[in-house]
């Protein structure tokens, strides 16, 4: 088994509480609302986004995925930071075992916040996985975090 990290940075003009909850703690609410190619997130196994439950996001119909499934593992609400695990669903596939996540949402000196995300791929047996392998979900995640702070801009009453 191999792992390979990665580390991606986006800056949001959205406070960190306000995109912590509307990417984490709120991520059922809010998320299925600012893109077509979520169905909904729910609680599947244990409390709403609490650590050791199991979260699930799901897919449209015709989608190439048809779930995902997540363990929070970590999580701070007062330092708007979570640590989770992709457990279960097709992204996985036979050359992955897990994914494991971290994503912290600090404040900017300018105001807003920089979201700071680090991946682990941990794969299965020999297999290598590089950079161009994940730039796809790498892109999804910077254009979700868009998204959303296009989203709470326009909606300042959301997660406030």
């Amino acid at each position: 088994m191999g792992v390979k990290s990665f580390f991606q940075e986006v800056k949001t003009k959205v406070s960190p509480s306000r995109m912590f909850k509307a990417l984490i703690t709120e991520s059922h609410d809010v998320i299925p609302k600012i893109t077509t190619s979520i169905k909904s997130i729910e609680t599947v196994e244990g409390d709403r986004v609490t650590s050791g439950c199991i979260m699930q996001t799901n897919f449209p119909e015709g989608a190439q995925l048809k779930y995902l499934k997540h363990r929070i593992d970590a999580i701070d609400t007062e330092k708007y930071s979570c640590k989770y695990t992709l457990v279960e669903g097709d992204v996985l596939g036979e050359k992955l075992e897990k994914i494991c996540y971290e994503t912290e949402f600090e404040a900017c000196d300018e105001g807003g916040c920089n979201i700071k995300m680090t991946s682990e791929y941990h794969t299965k047996g020999d297999f290598v996985i590089n950079d161009e392998d994940i730039k796809a979900g790498k892109e999804q995640a910077m254009e979700l975090c868009k998204a959303c702070e296009e989203y709470l801009i326009a909606n300042p009453n959301i997660c406030a």
